[in-house]
Protein backbone atom coordinates (compact mmCIF):
# COMPACT_ATOMS: atom_id res chain seq x y z
CA UNK A 1 0.00 0.00 0.00
CA UNK A 2 0.94 3.32 -1.09
CA UNK A 3 -0.31 6.69 0.49
CA UNK A 4 -0.57 9.45 -1.93
CA UNK A 5 -1.52 12.46 0.39
CA UNK A 6 -1.51 15.86 -1.62
CA UNK A 7 2.28 17.10 -1.39
CA UNK A 8 2.56 19.61 1.59
CA UNK A 9 1.03 23.54 0.92
CA UNK A 10 -1.16 22.05 -1.22
CA UNK A 11 -4.56 23.32 0.17
CA UNK A 12 -7.79 21.74 -1.00
CA UNK A 13 -9.59 24.43 -2.65
CA UNK A 14 -11.86 22.51 -4.64
CA UNK A 15 -13.59 24.18 -7.46
CA UNK A 16 -14.08 27.55 -6.62
CA UNK A 17 -12.67 29.54 -9.25
CA UNK A 18 -10.45 32.77 -9.62
CA UNK A 19 -8.37 31.85 -6.09
CA UNK A 20 -5.26 31.94 -7.18
CA UNK A 21 -3.42 32.80 -10.65
CA UNK A 22 -3.43 30.15 -13.40
CA UNK A 23 -0.50 27.49 -12.62
CA UNK A 24 2.45 27.73 -15.08
CA UNK A 25 1.63 24.54 -16.92
CA UNK A 26 -1.83 24.74 -16.65
CA UNK A 27 -1.77 25.09 -20.61
CA UNK A 28 0.38 22.47 -21.92
CA UNK A 29 -0.92 23.25 -25.66
CA UNK A 30 -2.68 24.57 -27.73
CA UNK A 31 -5.62 22.02 -27.96
CA UNK A 32 -6.24 22.29 -24.19
CA UNK A 33 -6.03 25.96 -23.33
CA UNK A 34 -7.96 27.11 -20.59
CA UNK A 35 -8.82 30.58 -19.42
CA UNK A 36 -7.47 31.95 -15.69
CA UNK A 37 -11.06 32.77 -14.81
CA UNK A 38 -12.08 29.00 -15.35
CA UNK A 39 -9.06 26.57 -13.77
CA UNK A 40 -9.78 25.07 -10.90
CA UNK A 41 -7.80 22.65 -8.63
CA UNK A 42 -8.88 19.10 -8.83
CA UNK A 43 -10.86 18.19 -6.07
CA UNK A 44 -9.10 16.07 -3.52
CA UNK A 45 -8.45 12.06 -3.02
CA UNK A 46 -9.95 12.52 0.94
CA UNK A 47 -9.53 8.82 0.94
CA UNK A 48 -5.73 9.49 0.31
CA UNK A 49 -4.61 5.73 0.43
CA UNK A 50 -4.35 3.23 -2.99
CA UNK A 51 -2.57 0.35 -4.23
CA UNK A 52 -0.98 1.66 -7.52
CA UNK A 53 -1.47 0.00 -10.51
CA UNK A 54 2.20 -1.83 -11.27
CA UNK A 55 2.06 -0.34 -14.46
CA UNK A 56 -1.40 0.35 -14.43
CA UNK A 57 -4.58 -1.30 -15.32
CA UNK A 58 -8.65 -1.46 -14.50
CA UNK A 59 -11.91 -2.16 -16.43
CA UNK A 60 -14.91 -0.04 -15.47
CA UNK A 61 -17.75 1.49 -18.17
CA UNK A 62 -17.73 -0.58 -20.69
CA UNK A 63 -15.54 0.41 -23.77
CA UNK A 64 -17.92 2.38 -25.94
CA UNK A 65 -20.76 2.77 -24.05
CA UNK A 66 -22.61 5.26 -25.65
CA UNK A 67 -24.81 8.19 -24.34
CA UNK A 68 -28.85 8.02 -24.87
CA UNK A 69 -28.11 10.32 -27.54
CA UNK A 70 -25.88 8.12 -29.34
CA UNK A 71 -28.26 5.39 -29.30
CA UNK A 72 -30.70 7.92 -30.22
CA UNK A 73 -28.86 8.62 -33.52
CA UNK A 74 -27.92 5.35 -34.35
CA UNK A 75 -31.09 4.85 -34.70
CA UNK A 76 -32.05 7.91 -36.85
CA UNK A 77 -29.14 6.93 -39.02
CA UNK A 78 -30.36 3.63 -39.37
CA UNK A 79 -33.68 5.12 -39.92
CA UNK A 80 -33.12 7.67 -42.38
CA UNK A 81 -30.18 4.98 -44.09
CA UNK A 82 -33.21 2.29 -44.95
CA UNK A 83 -35.16 4.63 -46.15
CA UNK A 84 -32.20 6.24 -48.83
CA UNK A 85 -31.80 2.34 -49.74
CA UNK A 86 -34.59 3.47 -52.04
CA UNK A 87 -33.46 5.96 -53.62
CA UNK A 88 -29.92 4.94 -53.66
CA UNK A 89 -29.58 1.18 -54.16
CA UNK A 90 -31.76 1.80 -57.70
CA UNK A 91 -29.89 4.43 -59.23
CA UNK A 92 -26.78 2.10 -58.37
CA UNK A 93 -28.00 -0.85 -59.90
CA UNK A 94 -29.13 1.29 -63.00
CA UNK A 95 -26.00 2.87 -63.29
CA UNK A 96 -23.89 -0.18 -62.92
CA UNK A 97 -25.59 -3.62 -63.49
CA UNK A 98 -25.27 -5.93 -61.22
CA UNK A 99 -22.09 -8.02 -62.33
CA UNK A 100 -20.78 -3.87 -62.21
CA UNK A 101 -22.33 -3.58 -59.12
CA UNK A 102 -20.77 -6.54 -57.51
CA UNK A 103 -17.33 -6.13 -59.12
CA UNK A 104 -16.85 -2.38 -57.95
CA UNK A 105 -18.37 -3.36 -54.43
CA UNK A 106 -15.86 -5.38 -53.73
CA UNK A 107 -13.39 -3.27 -55.00
CA UNK A 108 -14.56 -0.17 -53.02
CA UNK A 109 -13.38 -2.14 -49.95
CA UNK A 110 -9.76 -1.49 -50.71
CA UNK A 111 -9.75 1.91 -50.47
CA UNK A 112 -12.79 1.63 -47.64
CA UNK A 113 -10.19 -0.07 -45.56
CA UNK A 114 -7.32 2.03 -46.08
CA UNK A 115 -8.89 4.97 -44.80
CA UNK A 116 -10.73 2.97 -41.97
CA UNK A 117 -7.35 1.86 -40.87
CA UNK A 118 -6.21 5.18 -41.17
CA UNK A 119 -9.77 6.30 -38.74
CA UNK A 120 -8.36 3.53 -35.97
CA UNK A 121 -4.69 5.30 -35.79
CA UNK A 122 -6.10 8.22 -35.27
CA UNK A 123 -8.32 7.33 -33.02
CA UNK A 124 -6.34 5.16 -30.62
CA UNK A 125 -5.83 7.28 -27.74
CA UNK A 126 -9.79 8.58 -26.99
CA UNK A 127 -11.88 6.18 -29.03
CA UNK A 128 -15.15 7.25 -29.77
CA UNK A 129 -18.08 4.83 -28.83
CA UNK A 130 -18.39 2.41 -31.98
CA UNK A 131 -22.28 3.49 -32.10
CA UNK A 132 -21.14 6.95 -32.87
CA UNK A 133 -18.95 5.90 -35.64
CA UNK A 134 -21.33 3.44 -37.12
CA UNK A 135 -23.73 6.24 -37.38
CA UNK A 136 -20.71 8.16 -39.20
CA UNK A 137 -20.23 5.35 -41.47
CA UNK A 138 -23.74 4.97 -42.09
CA UNK A 139 -24.27 8.65 -42.84
CA UNK A 140 -21.49 9.00 -45.35
CA UNK A 141 -22.18 5.97 -47.43
CA UNK A 142 -26.00 6.18 -48.12
CA UNK A 143 -27.91 9.03 -46.49
CA UNK A 144 -24.95 12.06 -47.77
CA UNK A 145 -25.44 10.34 -50.89
CA UNK A 146 -29.74 10.17 -51.38
CA UNK A 147 -29.33 14.06 -49.81
CA UNK A 148 -26.44 14.57 -52.75
CA UNK A 149 -28.73 13.12 -54.86
CA UNK A 150 -32.14 15.17 -53.67
CA UNK A 151 -30.14 18.60 -53.70
CA UNK A 152 -28.27 18.71 -57.51
CA UNK A 153 -30.90 19.40 -59.74
CA UNK A 154 -32.46 22.29 -57.01
CA UNK A 155 -29.23 23.73 -56.73
CA UNK A 156 -28.15 23.12 -60.40
CA UNK A 157 -31.53 24.95 -61.03
CA UNK A 158 -30.76 27.93 -59.08
CA UNK A 159 -26.76 28.61 -58.93
CA UNK A 160 -26.63 26.82 -62.63
CA UNK A 161 -27.57 29.96 -64.63
CA UNK A 162 -26.21 32.42 -62.43
CA UNK A 163 -22.79 30.93 -62.77
CA UNK A 164 -22.41 31.69 -65.97
CA UNK A 165 -20.64 28.04 -66.82
CA UNK A 166 -21.50 25.51 -69.20
CA UNK A 167 -23.36 22.61 -67.40
CA UNK A 168 -20.37 20.31 -67.29
CA UNK A 169 -18.05 22.74 -65.63
CA UNK A 170 -20.42 23.88 -63.14
CA UNK A 171 -21.47 20.34 -62.06
CA UNK A 172 -17.93 18.95 -61.90
CA UNK A 173 -16.62 22.52 -60.20
CA UNK A 174 -19.16 24.24 -58.17
CA UNK A 175 -22.00 21.62 -57.82
CA UNK A 176 -20.14 18.47 -56.66
CA UNK A 177 -17.79 20.42 -54.04
CA UNK A 178 -20.89 22.39 -53.02
CA UNK A 179 -23.63 19.97 -52.38
CA UNK A 180 -21.42 16.94 -51.60
CA UNK A 181 -19.82 18.40 -48.42
CA UNK A 182 -22.79 19.76 -47.35
CA UNK A 183 -23.96 16.85 -47.35
CA UNK A 184 -21.18 15.21 -45.45
CA UNK A 185 -20.99 17.33 -43.40
CA UNK A 186 -24.80 17.59 -41.86
CA UNK A 187 -24.04 14.10 -40.06
CA UNK A 188 -20.72 16.16 -38.66
CA UNK A 189 -23.26 18.82 -37.35
CA UNK A 190 -25.86 16.35 -35.84
CA UNK A 191 -23.25 14.91 -34.07
CA UNK A 192 -22.16 17.92 -32.47
CA UNK A 193 -25.64 18.83 -31.59
CA UNK A 194 -26.76 15.32 -30.45
CA UNK A 195 -23.51 13.71 -29.06
CA UNK A 196 -21.70 16.53 -27.52
CA UNK A 197 -19.43 14.51 -24.80
CA UNK A 198 -18.12 12.61 -28.06
CA UNK A 199 -17.67 15.31 -30.47
CA UNK A 200 -15.15 17.37 -27.79
CA UNK A 201 -12.71 18.50 -30.03
CA UNK A 202 -10.08 18.72 -33.13
CA UNK A 203 -9.31 14.92 -33.21
CA UNK A 204 -12.63 13.87 -32.52
CA UNK A 205 -13.88 15.90 -35.82
CA UNK A 206 -11.04 14.83 -37.57
CA UNK A 207 -12.36 11.10 -36.29
CA UNK A 208 -15.64 11.51 -37.00
CA UNK A 209 -15.46 13.63 -40.34
CA UNK A 210 -13.31 10.61 -42.19
CA UNK A 211 -15.31 8.24 -41.44
CA UNK A 212 -18.08 9.76 -42.93
CA UNK A 213 -16.14 10.79 -46.15
CA UNK A 214 -15.15 7.01 -46.09
CA UNK A 215 -18.53 5.86 -46.56
CA UNK A 216 -19.63 8.26 -49.09
CA UNK A 217 -16.34 7.61 -51.25
CA UNK A 218 -16.84 4.23 -50.50
CA UNK A 219 -20.56 4.24 -52.70
CA UNK A 220 -19.15 6.42 -55.32
CA UNK A 221 -16.35 4.33 -55.84
CA UNK A 222 -18.76 1.50 -56.07
CA UNK A 223 -20.39 3.87 -58.92
CA UNK A 224 -17.13 4.61 -60.80
CA UNK A 225 -15.79 0.89 -60.53
CA UNK A 226 -19.20 -0.29 -61.59
CA UNK A 227 -19.36 1.76 -64.69
CA UNK A 228 -15.86 0.93 -65.21
CA UNK A 229 -16.89 -2.28 -65.72
CA UNK A 230 -20.69 -1.74 -67.09
CA UNK A 231 -19.89 1.00 -70.30
CA UNK A 232 -16.82 0.09 -71.56
CA UNK A 233 -15.68 -2.13 -74.54
CA UNK A 234 -12.22 -3.15 -72.63
CA UNK A 235 -13.96 -3.42 -68.92
CA UNK A 236 -10.58 -4.19 -67.39
CA UNK A 237 -8.49 -2.06 -68.57
CA UNK A 238 -11.23 0.42 -67.82
CA UNK A 239 -11.26 -1.06 -64.23
CA UNK A 240 -7.71 -1.01 -63.97
CA UNK A 241 -7.44 2.84 -64.67
CA UNK A 242 -10.21 4.28 -62.28
CA UNK A 243 -9.28 1.79 -59.26
CA UNK A 244 -5.50 3.30 -59.54
CA UNK A 245 -6.88 7.44 -59.83
CA UNK A 246 -9.43 6.32 -56.86
CA UNK A 247 -8.38 3.96 -54.81
CA UNK A 248 -4.56 3.92 -55.02
CA UNK A 249 -3.71 7.85 -55.83
CA UNK A 250 -6.39 9.61 -54.04
CA UNK A 251 -8.43 7.61 -51.35
CA UNK A 252 -8.34 9.97 -48.92
CA UNK A 253 -8.93 12.90 -51.05
CA UNK A 254 -13.09 12.80 -49.90
CA UNK A 255 -11.93 12.39 -46.34
CA UNK A 256 -9.20 15.69 -46.79
CA UNK A 257 -11.63 17.72 -48.04
CA UNK A 258 -14.87 16.44 -45.34
CA UNK A 259 -11.50 16.69 -42.68
CA UNK A 260 -10.83 19.91 -42.85
CA UNK A 261 -14.88 20.72 -41.42
CA UNK A 262 -14.57 18.36 -39.03
CA UNK A 263 -11.42 19.65 -37.67
CA UNK A 264 -12.46 23.74 -37.24
CA UNK A 265 -15.85 22.05 -35.81
CA UNK A 266 -13.87 20.36 -33.05
CA UNK A 267 -11.85 23.24 -32.48
CA UNK A 268 -14.57 25.40 -31.89
CA UNK A 269 -16.60 22.74 -29.89
CA UNK A 270 -13.01 22.26 -27.40
CA UNK A 271 -13.33 26.60 -27.07
CA UNK A 272 -16.80 27.36 -27.10
CA UNK A 273 -20.86 26.52 -26.41
CA UNK A 274 -22.97 25.11 -28.90
CA UNK A 275 -24.17 27.91 -30.77
CA UNK A 276 -20.90 29.64 -31.89
CA UNK A 277 -19.90 25.83 -32.54
CA UNK A 278 -22.98 25.30 -34.92
CA UNK A 279 -20.72 28.67 -36.41
CA UNK A 280 -18.62 26.56 -37.38
CA UNK A 281 -20.46 24.14 -39.52
CA UNK A 282 -20.62 26.68 -41.73
CA UNK A 283 -17.36 28.07 -41.66
CA UNK A 284 -15.44 24.66 -42.07
CA UNK A 285 -17.44 24.23 -45.12
CA UNK A 286 -15.12 26.98 -47.01
CA UNK A 287 -12.14 24.94 -47.30
CA UNK A 288 -13.99 21.52 -47.55
CA UNK A 289 -15.45 22.76 -50.30
CA UNK A 290 -12.28 24.74 -51.93
CA UNK A 291 -10.50 21.51 -51.50
CA UNK A 292 -12.79 19.55 -53.15
CA UNK A 293 -13.46 21.77 -56.27
CA UNK A 294 -9.74 22.41 -56.63
CA UNK A 295 -9.50 18.19 -57.12
CA UNK A 296 -12.25 18.39 -59.40
CA UNK A 297 -10.78 20.93 -61.61
CA UNK A 298 -7.30 19.39 -62.49
CA UNK A 299 -7.51 18.41 -66.01
CA UNK A 300 -5.03 17.80 -68.79
CA UNK A 301 -2.23 18.91 -65.93
CA UNK A 302 -3.35 16.43 -63.64
CA UNK A 303 0.04 14.75 -62.98
CA UNK A 304 1.84 17.79 -62.80
CA UNK A 305 -1.04 19.32 -60.32
CA UNK A 306 -1.24 16.22 -58.58
CA UNK A 307 2.38 16.34 -57.80
CA UNK A 308 2.68 20.15 -56.76
CA UNK A 309 -0.39 20.95 -55.24
CA UNK A 310 -2.09 17.59 -53.84
CA UNK A 311 0.47 15.73 -52.66
CA UNK A 312 1.57 18.79 -50.29
CA UNK A 313 -1.67 19.30 -49.20
CA UNK A 314 -2.03 15.26 -48.51
CA UNK A 315 1.33 15.88 -46.34
CA UNK A 316 -0.06 18.57 -44.67
CA UNK A 317 -2.74 17.02 -43.50
CA UNK A 318 -0.65 13.81 -42.13
CA UNK A 319 1.40 16.94 -40.30
CA UNK A 320 -1.54 18.20 -38.99
CA UNK A 321 -3.13 14.75 -37.39
CA UNK A 322 0.66 13.96 -35.84
CA UNK A 323 0.81 17.48 -34.12
CA UNK A 324 -3.10 16.37 -32.75
CA UNK A 325 -2.28 13.44 -31.25
CA UNK A 326 1.05 14.78 -29.76
CA UNK A 327 -0.85 17.62 -28.41
CA UNK A 328 -3.46 14.62 -27.02
CA UNK A 329 -0.86 13.29 -25.24
CA UNK A 330 0.47 16.29 -23.79
CA UNK A 331 -3.15 17.33 -22.31
CA UNK A 332 -3.58 14.00 -20.99
CA UNK A 333 -0.42 14.06 -19.41
CA UNK A 334 -0.70 17.66 -17.67
CA UNK A 335 -4.62 16.99 -16.55
CA UNK A 336 -3.65 13.38 -15.11
CA UNK A 337 -0.85 15.22 -13.20
CA UNK A 338 -3.08 17.74 -11.66
CA UNK A 339 -5.77 14.73 -10.45
CA UNK A 340 -2.18 13.55 -9.08
CA UNK A 341 -1.10 16.64 -7.20
CA UNK A 342 -5.43 15.97 -5.48
CA UNK A 343 -3.93 12.17 -4.58
CA UNK A 344 -5.50 10.41 -7.35
CA UNK A 345 -2.85 8.86 -9.21
CA UNK A 346 1.46 8.40 -8.74
CA UNK A 347 3.55 10.16 -10.81
CA UNK A 348 4.75 6.90 -12.94
CA UNK A 349 0.77 5.97 -13.04
CA UNK A 350 1.01 9.78 -14.60
CA UNK A 351 3.92 8.86 -16.63
CA UNK A 352 2.57 5.18 -17.90
CA UNK A 353 -1.19 6.57 -18.67
CA UNK A 354 0.29 9.77 -20.64
CA UNK A 355 2.67 8.33 -22.98
CA UNK A 356 2.27 5.16 -25.70
CA UNK A 357 5.42 3.46 -24.61
CA UNK A 358 3.76 3.25 -20.89
CA UNK A 359 0.32 1.80 -22.44
CA UNK A 360 1.85 -0.84 -24.15
CA UNK A 361 4.22 -1.94 -20.94
CA UNK A 362 0.67 -1.42 -19.24
CA UNK A 363 -0.89 -3.95 -21.01
CA UNK A 364 1.76 -6.43 -21.79
CA UNK A 365 2.21 -6.51 -17.88
CA UNK A 366 -1.73 -6.77 -17.63
CA UNK A 367 -2.40 -9.35 -20.20
CA UNK A 368 0.88 -11.77 -18.20
CA UNK A 369 -1.66 -11.63 -15.10
CA UNK A 370 -4.76 -11.93 -16.90
CA UNK A 371 -5.90 -8.78 -16.52
CA UNK A 372 -5.80 -7.46 -20.24
CA UNK A 373 -9.50 -6.08 -20.79
CA UNK A 374 -9.19 -4.93 -17.13
CA UNK A 375 -6.32 -2.69 -18.16
CA UNK A 376 -8.00 -1.40 -21.10
CA UNK A 377 -10.72 -0.10 -19.30
CA UNK A 378 -8.18 1.80 -16.51
CA UNK A 379 -6.75 3.06 -19.57
CA UNK A 380 -10.04 3.99 -21.29
CA UNK A 381 -11.15 5.83 -17.50
CA UNK A 382 -8.11 7.50 -16.83
CA UNK A 383 -8.29 9.26 -20.54
CA UNK A 384 -11.59 10.24 -20.46
CA UNK A 385 -11.45 11.54 -16.72
CA UNK A 386 -8.25 13.47 -18.19
CA UNK A 387 -10.86 15.30 -21.30
CA UNK A 388 -13.59 15.33 -18.58
CA UNK A 389 -11.45 17.71 -16.56
CA UNK A 390 -10.60 20.02 -20.05
CA UNK A 391 -14.21 20.58 -20.55
CA UNK A 392 -14.48 21.92 -16.82
CA UNK A 393 -12.06 24.21 -16.98
CA UNK A 394 -13.24 25.23 -20.42
CA UNK A 395 -16.10 26.50 -18.49
CA UNK A 396 -18.21 24.14 -20.43
CA UNK A 397 -21.55 22.96 -18.81
CA UNK A 398 -19.45 22.72 -15.70
CA UNK A 399 -21.96 21.27 -13.00
CA UNK A 400 -22.69 18.69 -15.69
CA UNK A 401 -19.00 18.00 -16.03
CA UNK A 402 -18.18 17.83 -12.50
CA UNK A 403 -20.36 15.37 -11.71
CA UNK A 404 -19.41 13.48 -14.29
CA UNK A 405 -16.03 14.26 -12.79
CA UNK A 406 -17.18 12.39 -9.21
CA UNK A 407 -18.50 9.39 -11.12
CA UNK A 408 -15.25 9.23 -13.32
CA UNK A 409 -12.81 9.22 -9.91
CA UNK A 410 -14.90 7.08 -8.32
CA UNK A 411 -14.76 4.49 -10.51
CA UNK A 412 -11.04 4.55 -11.09
CA UNK A 413 -10.36 3.05 -6.99
CA UNK A 414 -12.75 0.40 -8.79
CA UNK A 415 -10.51 -0.64 -11.76
CA UNK A 416 -7.12 -0.36 -10.04
CA UNK A 417 -8.99 -3.08 -7.46
CA UNK A 418 -10.47 -5.03 -10.89
CA UNK A 419 -6.54 -4.95 -12.30
CA UNK A 420 -4.65 -5.86 -8.90
CA UNK A 421 -7.27 -8.28 -7.17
Amino acid sequence: MTTNEPRPGQDHLGYSPGQRPLPQQANPTWLGHVQPEYYRQAPPNDAGRFQPVAPPAPPAARRGRSSAGASGLLLVGGFLAFLSLFLVLPFLLGSTGIPGFVIGFIASLIPLGTVLLTVRFIDRWEPEPRSLLLFAFIWGAVVSIAVTMLLQPYFSLIAGPASGLDYTTFAVTVQAPVVEEFAKALGLLLLLLFARKHFDGPVDGVVFAFTIAAGFAFTENILYFGRAIAESSDPGTELAVVFFLRGVMSPFAHAIFTGTTGLIMGLAARRWHNGLSVLAFFVGLVPAMLLHSAWNSMGADFLAQYVLVQVPIFLLAVLVIVLLRVAERRLTRQRLKEYAAAGWFTAAEVEMLATSAGRRSALRWAQSIGRGPQMKAFLHAATQLAFTRQRILSGRDVPEHQLEERHQLAGIAALRSAVLR
